[in-house]
């Protein structure tokens, strides 16, 4: 049957990713609707090329250009926040989740309340609102697949077996660029630097936190909700090849670990075809090419926002959301060149320090608490910089 899918974020790595296996086998899917935030250009294209009923852009300012660029071709034009939540809403078979920060709270919600399958590579959304999106999914029915590769190559470690049985979940980070460099050697860090990853292509604010390792602490705060064995029995481990994306060890001391090449096409077409497989472009695993696998633990005192985002979940309530909101505040401003690369954990942590909010119950309290640690980390930053 062909499968109805929507891509939220289509101008991102992910959903361009995504959108590579969809036309690799056309005849298989029907697209419903493409979004991206400003990247109107590129999102007329795809939808064009797709064949989307709808293309919804972030910025309202964008919506007559957008109708311009889609004029002639039936294609719905469509703007702004409330437009991106009713296409999310619509009820599509499928929902690739990956707009990128805290923006993607509203439509991965509406996407988690309309039921079908939503994969899910927005990790601010569980790490800001975990609790209520978890909760969400279980009213609607809705399955939810992680497309991180770390979530997914727990999620096939654990196909059909019990969390009872976990031991130990082991999820596994690059170290990113910076891996072997002192604090002092990363005080003159650069975003061009930063973003520059050396196994995966992402996006620049993924890509800074990837450098900084707080990519790899917010995954543990959305394992943590995926897969609820415990913090204590979730952990980090540098492996510098990017190999092996996960592990999961069994009360029994079997440890099975989900092994590929570092692309991404790889996690998303478990999720596009789940239950099925489909063939993708991927290079298959060349073991012997590779020669050897290599760990190490993760340093938390040149890395520090992997002990931030630990005490942050273990804190719960507004916690997690607030670290989120320092983080994606804090990273702007180093890619817009305001803070140097290692304010950007101290930010976090004064933020975490100086404020709080009561546990959210809704969206618009998880919003009420980000858009507070927004403004705590603005006034961190401009004592910074005077």
């Amino acid at each position: 049957m062909t499968r109805k899918v929507s891509i939220f974020g289509a101008t991102g790595s992910v959903g361009q990713s995504t959108l590579d296996l969809i036309r690799r086998d056309r005849d298989a899917y029907d697209v419903v609707a493409l979004t991206a935030n400003s990247d109107l250009d590129s999102l007329a294209a795809l939808a064009r090329e797709a064949g989307a009923k709808v293309a919804v852009i972030g910025q309202e300012r964008l919506y007559g250009a957008l109708k311009e660029a889609l004029a002639g071709t039936g294609i719905e034009a469509a703007a702004g926040e409330q437009a991106l939540v009713d296409v999310a809403g619509a009820g599509a078979d499928w929902t690739m989740a990956a707009i990128v920060g805290c923006a993607g709270l509203r439509p991965t919600m509406a996407a988690l309340k309309a039921g079908g399958t939503v994969a899910l590579a927005n990790k601010e959304s569980l790490v800001s609102a975990g609790g209520l999106m978890m909760a969400a999914a279980g009213v609607s029915g809705t399955t939810l697949l992680p497309v991180d590769s770390e979530h997914n190559a727990i999620f096939q470690c654990l196909a059909g077996s019990s969390l009872e049985d976990v031991a130990r979940i082991t999820l596994t980070a690059s170290g990113g660029p910076f891996r072997t460099r002192s604090r002092a050697e990363m005080a003159d860090i650069t975003p061009a630097q930063a973003v520059a990853h050396p196994n995966w292509s992402m996006g620049a604010k993924i890509s800074v936190d990837s450098a900084t390792m707080m990519n790899k602490g917010l995954e543990l705060i959305e394992a943590a909700h995926l897969f609820p064995v415990g913090l204590d029995r979730i952990e980090i481990l540098v492996h510098p090849q990017s190999v092996i994306h996960s592990m999961v060890e069994y009360r029994d001391r079997s440890t099975l670990a989900q092994l590929g090449s570092p692309d991404m096409r790889i996690p998303i077409a478990h999720a596009l075809a789940w239950p099925q497989r489909i063939a993708t472009p991927c290079q298959p695993l060349d073991l012997a090419r590779i020669g050897r696998l290599d760990f190490e633990a993760p340093d938390q005192d040149r890395f520090p926002a992997l002990r931030l985002t630990r005490e942050a979940a273990a804190a719960g309530g507004a916690m997690p959301a607030i670290l989120n909101a320092a983080n994606e505040a804090a990273v702007a401003a180093f890619l817009g060149g305001r803070i140097g690369f290692l304010d950007i954990a101290m930010i976090v942590e004064e933020v975490l320090n100086r404020y709080s909010a009561p546990t959210p119950s809704t969206i618009e309290d998880v919003l009420a608490a980000d858009a507070g640690a927004r403004a705590v980390a603005g006034d961190v930053m401009e004592r910074l910089t005077v």
